[in-house]
């Protein structure tokens, strides 16, 4: 049986400046409204569909994106012009470090709302 993630809901104080910054950040095409969401839509098809949330309902998720070395170069060089804190690893404690896990690169970073996003050059185990 083959199963395919299509969408996930994302949690924001303001679902459309989220999902602009998503597409800018990520090189994504520019978010669409579908009701009372904001979408994005990734390399593989998967939906970001970002809601405006209360503060309450905003607890921080994580997200892991698999992309290529350039498409890295290009993504933390953005977080790096931002000045966006950044770690090698999910426990923050490696601060303005990327990692080499499985022989690619990675690193860890929160977006506007506080979700603690991922950006790898190769998938775990691999």
């Amino acid at each position: 049986m083959a199963v395919d993630l299509n969408h996930t809901i994302v949690a924001a104080r303001d679902a459309k400046a989220s999902a602009e910054w998503y597409a800018e950040m990520f090189d994504l095409a520019v978010p669409k409204q579908f009701g009372p969401f904001w979408e994005v839509t990734t390399g593989n098809g998967v939906d970001l569909a970002f809601n405006t949330a209360e503060d309450a309902e905003l607890r921080s998720q994580h997200y892991a994106f698999l992309i290529t070395e350039d498409e890295f170069d290009t993504i933390f060089g953005r977080i790096v012009e931002r000045s966006i804190d950044h770690y090698a690893d999910p426990g923050a404690q490696r601060r303005s470090e990327i990692n080499h896990n499985d022989g690619g690169r990675g690193v860890y970073f929160p977006d506007p709302d506080g979700h603690w996003l991922e950006i790898i050059t190769r998938p775990y185990g691999g």
